[in-house]
């Protein structure tokens, strides 16, 4: 990509991010559990758009970790890209219509997928339910080809939505606001504090990148906010209430290239630990 390139694509990134998408997002947010098909569709698209930004997608490999129901396939092949889900329960992907063709069934922190074999490795709203994120990060990296992309997004534990269904409670412990939530559903929430919800921080993935030779740090940035509220990112303790879900975008060194940087695009320089 030349220089030229970059600059056309930052700035198309600064245009996509503006605060009418920030609240149409966060209004389709309310509606996850009653209409999920406006949620993640409208999720999905803007997922492409994010990606797009950062590297085209037309004829390349991408892969999904944690894919899920199928609107980020039915997406990212509507922009033209050969999409590979992966899935612990392959029974998800049926349920937005998506067939299991071109699926997989493994466990993010063990990708059963050649090294180097992908051109963009992405999640979305994985790492959180990952009991050892560092492992799974490690094989999106391993997978992804020398100056691809890996384009992670989660939600941070100190988030307003950190514990999911069961928010705004797990700031008074994940235990305690998964008791609260059986009293008052008379069932388990599906996120279950440190069984399939663990609590991870932003200082953290970004303490893993910072120590990783085999990648670049392209962005760090909160997922849904417009462009000029970024600097969250920046903000020790803040970012981690502040930037709702959190987005790295990383690309894989080239062979001897060690590629660890302390800058981020978009957020005015050096993000602090």
């Amino acid at each position: 990509m030349t220089a030229a390139d970059d600059r056309t694509r930052r700035a198309e990134r600064r245009r996509l991010a503006s605060l009418r998408r920030s609240v149409a997002l966060f209004r389709a947010f309310l509606v996850e559990q009653t209409d999920p098909d406006h949620f993640y569709g409208l999720l999905a698209a803007d997922s492409v758009r994010q990606v797009s930004g950062y590297t085209e997608l037309t004829g390349r490999t991408l892969l999904d970790v944690g894919g899920g129901p199928g609107y980020f396939a039915a997406a990212f092949r509507g922009a033209g890209a050969h999409y590979l889900g992966l899935d612990p329960d392959v029974g998800d992907f049926s349920a937005a219509g998506e067939s299991v063709a071109g699926m997989l069934r493994g466990s993010g922190t063990a990708l059963p997928i050649r090294t180097g074999s992908v051109d963009v490795a992405f999640s979305s709203n994985v790492v959180e339910h990952v009991a050892e994120p560092p492992r799974m990060l490690d094989e999106m990296v391993r997978v992804t080809r020398p100056g691809g992309l890996i384009f992670v997004s989660y939600t941070p534990w100190l988030s307003p939505w950190g514990g999911h269904e069961t928010a705004p409670w797990h700031y008074l412990g994940g235990n305690r606001a998964r008791r609260r939530y059986e009293r008052r559903m008379g069932r388990p929430p599906k996120n279950r504090y440190r069984e399939t919800l663990f609590p991870v921080s932003i200082s953290d993935t970004l303490r893993w990148a910072r120590g990783n030779r085999d990648v670049e740090v392209l962005d760090a940035l909160p997922r849904y906010h417009p462009w000029w509220a970024r600097w969250v990112i920046r903000v020790p303790g803040v970012r981690e209430v502040a930037a709702w879900n959190f987005v790295l975008v990383l690309r894989r060194a080239g062979d001897g290239q060690p590629g660890a940087v302390e800058k981020s695009e978009l957020t005015g320089g050096r993000v602090a630990m």
